[in-house]
């Protein structure tokens, strides 16, 4: 566990340090993080899609029966 600080310097050392460290965290959020959850929006996004072809499709199919264009 890390001493506590006593002089202002220490202090303001120990203050740099922790914004350092969010800095690198924010980097890294947002460099690792959110381009993976982007690609499985998208990913996710083509699915729905299809589906709901599908659907529409199926709907139609049934429309058609039964209004007896088939």
């Amino acid at each position: 566990m890390a001493r506590d600080p006593k002089t202002t310097g220490e202090h303001l050392i120990a203050l740099y340090g922790h914004i350092k460290g969010l800095k690198k965290d924010i980097h890294t959020i947002k460099d690792n993080h959110l381009k993976h959850m982007h690609e499985d929006i998208d990913k996710t996004s083509k699915k729905i899609d299809y589906i709901l072809g599908l659907i529409i499709a199926a709907l139609g199919a049934v429309a058609a029966k039964y209004f007896g264009i088939f």
